[in-house]
């Protein structure tokens, strides 16, 4: 079974970056489509962005522009780098593999 790791999430001021990890543990991550998702308080969770196994990525419509999803089959790990932080994305963020989802990392930009 998958066990998913994220890691990077912290405070950051409005404008800055930050690059957040999601490591894959007891599989190969190479063979499911991956994805970011973040939930705010009192929200429902969003999509952030999708990966396929091919590589093919989409975003959601409110980070279109600041933000790069990636992964690394080798190290069996995905990533997420947000640029241009906005205080509306803080929030909880999640990794997902397939049906299965990590514990979350918290991201909160301060305005």
């Amino acid at each position: 079974q998958v066990q998913l790791v994220e890691s990077g999430g912290g405070l950051v001021q409005a404008g800055g970056s930050l690059r957040l990890s999601c490591a894959a543990s007891g599989s190969a991550i190479s063979i499911a489509p991956m994805g970011w998702y973040r939930q705010a308080p009192g929200k429902q969770r969003e999509l952030v962005a999708m990966i396929t196994v091919g590589g093919s990525t989409n975003y959601g419509d409110s980070v279109k522009g600041r933000a790069t999803i990636s992964r690394d089959n080798a190290k069996n790990t995905m990533y997420l780098q947000m640029n241009s932080l906005k205080p509306e994305d803080t929030a909880t963020y999640y990794c997902s593999y397939g049906p299965l989802w990590g514990q979350g990392t918290q991201v909160t930009v301060s305005s």
